[in-house]
């Protein structure tokens, strides 16, 4: 048998590049998926075990034609990683709103779309993997960042449904809900961070790590970081004007 195959979106920098580097210390073979060709293309060669495919997964019909250049290469998906997405700072009433169906697009649309297409042959096989990038901005509105924030909640009860659907059909399914991460999210998101967002931040190694092995235990959420946790879980204590205000005097 070959090595098993993992596909990675989003995986041209940040958490999806770091997937792929410690995905490839696994064993797995990759098939690296971003718009950014030349990005991917050095990720490749410098793994060695892996191939790029460079694709706009917010278009439309994406995500199968994404489906089917790996079937045409003869590789079975083991296990999905789905961390394409981005976010953007500022009011909902003066943001772009071609920009903003386009994060609701990749954020949502292609990962439900990615996740229909390969768990069908998943639960057919009785194994198989999905990690679903979520954050912990699920887990609260976003004054400031209201549709990304909204887009991470979706993630998170898609995740949690699909982790009681499959479990006992031999697949995992597991959310990761980071909290701050030193990638370059932030700079396209349009936020420069403050100095308590700085200190709160994890480093993609970790994150990755935690993901990870919340996927080998087949967890349902993995909440990275004792704090973010602590934050992310005190919520359901607490009324939510109150939490809907917390984070609208939050200052990226």
């Amino acid at each position: 048998m070959g090595k098993p195959i993992a596909l990675i979106t989003g995986a041209s920098a940040g958490l999806g590049a770091e997937f792929a580097r410690q995905l490839s210390r696994r064993g797995y073979a990759l098939v690296l998926a971003a718009r950014r060709k030349e990005r991917l293309d050095a990720l490749a060669a410098e793994l060695g075990n892996a191939r790029a495919v460079a694709i706009d997964l917010g278009r439309e019909g994406a995500a199968a034609a994404l489906v089917a250049n790996v079937e045409a290469a003869g590789e079975t998906i083991d296990l999905l990683v789905n961390n394409a997405g981005f976010g953007l700072y500022g009011r909902f009433d003066r943001a772009e709103p071609n920009r903003l169906r386009q994060m609701i697009d990749l954020n949502c649309g292609a990962l439900t779309d990615l996740c229909r297409e390969v768990l069908p042959a998943m639960v057919e096989r009785r194994s198989g993997a999905i990690l679903n990038v979520a954050s912990t901005a699920a887990f609260q509105p976003g004054p400031g960042m209201a549709v990304y924030f909204a887009t991470k909640a979706f993630v998170l009860s898609l995740s949690e449904a699909l982790h009681e659907e499959v479990k006992r059909n031999g697949v995992k399914v597991t959310a990761l809900c980071p909290g701050p991460t030193r990638t370059e999210f932030g700079t396209v998101a349009g936020f420069k961070g403050t100095k308590s967002v700085a200190r709160l931040s994890m480093d993609s190694e970790r994150v990755v790590r935690a993901g990870l092995e919340a996927l080998d235990s087949n967890k349902a959420v993995a909440i990275t970081g004792a704090l973010n946790k602590a934050g992310a879980l005190s919520t359901r204590f607490v009324p939510r004007s109150l939490v809907r205000k917390i984070a609208g005097a939050l200052k990226f």
